[in-house]
């Protein structure tokens, strides 16, 4: 049954709100547990949707998952996994299904995938993955909505990759751990779950080198282990609510926070004027009256993130001032700033890629539609932000990122509720 948010805006917000583990990097390290037979044990998983779809979709395989606690999962991809099995109906789902072509091209020599779902923000084509794993010895086609990969041995060889692509970057990491040499990859994502990713393939007997840089160097080998590992906590996550605090009257502390990995969007907060406190794992922020504009555009890791855009732009239509926000990764990804129009921000799309934000306006409560995850989470800022009611529909794209939203946010005196529609 559909649901949508119900905000009653204006509300203080006062308090700790925690961070949970990162659903980016949760669906690399659960595609990780079919590279070996042995069991594995993963900690911190966030509750979301896209965690329980890609489970369902390991589970359809012949994986056995077993939950230890509420976040601590045991997974054995033993001798009877078979790839033919897989559910096709859950793959289109969740993009970070993208992830299993990897780990299974290492363990068999054929299967067939549907394409991947996910976000609505815009093409995006896995050229990259299938040209890179092509030059380890995959052969593969495309027909009527599935990718088929057939393959001898994988061969390493030194892959330039066309852009610094997350995802990519992961497929191709979970292929070189098993191929033939030494697979050297340039342009490769440096992003934290990327980093993360590698940290256990080496817990695995993996050998990688570069980890944090472009370059990273794979020898592959013929075996992996088994694993223990705990997923890191999520810098989107932290960026939403730390937003949330500094547009809304009240003190919010965000904690179970790296801050190492929220570098630039910090920055970028205080040159705006947000008023923060940082600690060892959190971060305090307060309500900040007097913010300036600014120019904020997405750049690769560790450039300002893309994810973080649709949150920033919210934050911006109360700073003084003409403001540009430029994501030149997605073609699509602009939709929720009509909903914000929708609420009174003053908004001029300039092209599908960059857009004018003119501040300051007061938001005013409307019905307004989630597109993709992160839009979802920026509108939810908004209807926090906007005087009287807000509705916020297609709520299913804000729980496949976001872990029971709204509860936590009621934790701080937040004015929402989940309705069936």
């Amino acid at each position: 049954m559909a649901e949508k948010f119900v905000i009653q805006g204006g509300k203080p917000l006062e308090g700790a709100i925690e961070v949970r583990g990162y659903k980016n990097a949760a669906g690399a390290v659960l595609a990780a547990c079919l590279l070996t037979e042995e069991e594995c044990v993963i900690d911190n998983l966030p509750l979301v949707e896209d965690v329980f779809c890609l489970i369902e979709i390991l589970k359809s395989m012949g994986v056995e998952a077993e939950w230890m606690s509420e976040r601590k999962l045991k997974v054995k991809a033993g001798k009877e996994v078979d790839p033919q099995k897989i559910d096709i109906e859950k793959v289109p789902r969740t993009r970070i299904s993208v992830l299993l072509i990897g780990p299974l091209l290492a363990r068999f020599k054929n299967f067939k995938i549907p394409d991947s779902g996910g976000d609505k923000i815009g093409l995006r084509p896995i050229s990259t993955h299938l040209q890179a794993l092509e030059k380890l010895g995959a052969r593969i086609t495309r027909r009527d909505g599935f990718y088929y990969f057939e393959r001898e041995n994988l061969k390493a060889k030194e892959i330039i990759l066309k852009e610094f692509s997350v995802t990519a970057t992961e497929n191709l990491m979970f292929a070189a751990v098993k191929a033939e040499g030494s697979t050297i990859i340039k342009g490769a994502a440096c992003e934290p779950q990327v980093q993360d990713l590698g940290g256990v393939l080496k817990k695995m007997g993996a050998k990688i080198d570069g980890l944090g840089t472009h370059t990273i160097i794979i020898e592959g080998v013929e075996n992996l282990n088994g694993f223990e590992h705990k997923i890191i906590s999520d810098p989107i996550e932290a960026a939403t609510f730390i937003v949330a605090g500094a547009i809304t009257p009240g003190t919010v502390e965000v904690r179970k926070v790296n801050l190492n990995h929220l570098d630039i969007f910090l920055d970028k907060l205080e040159e705006i004027g947000v008023n923060l406190e940082k600690g060892v794992d959190f971060v305090k922020v307060s309500y900040s009256p007097n913010l300036k504009a600014t120019r904020a555009q997405a750049f690769p890791y560790p450039g300002f993130p893309t994810d973080f855009l649709p949150f920033t732009a919210v934050l911006l239509t109360q700073a003084q001032g003409k403001s540009l926000i430029h994501d030149p990764l997605y073609e699509s990804r602009q939709g929720y700033l009509q909903e914000l129009r929708k609420m009174g921000a003053d908004v001029e799309v300039v092209d599908p890629h960059r857009a004018l934000i003119f501040g300051k306006t007061e938001l005013k409560g409307f019905s307004i539609e989630s597109w993709d995850i992160r839009a979802g989470a920026s509108l939810i800022i908004a209807g926090l932000l906007a005087e009287g009611q807000s509705t916020i529909n297609n709520i299913y794209q804000i729980d496949r990122g976001y872990e029971k939203i709204e509860e936590r946010l009621q934790q701080l005196g937040a004015d929402i509720k989940r309705v069936k529609v």
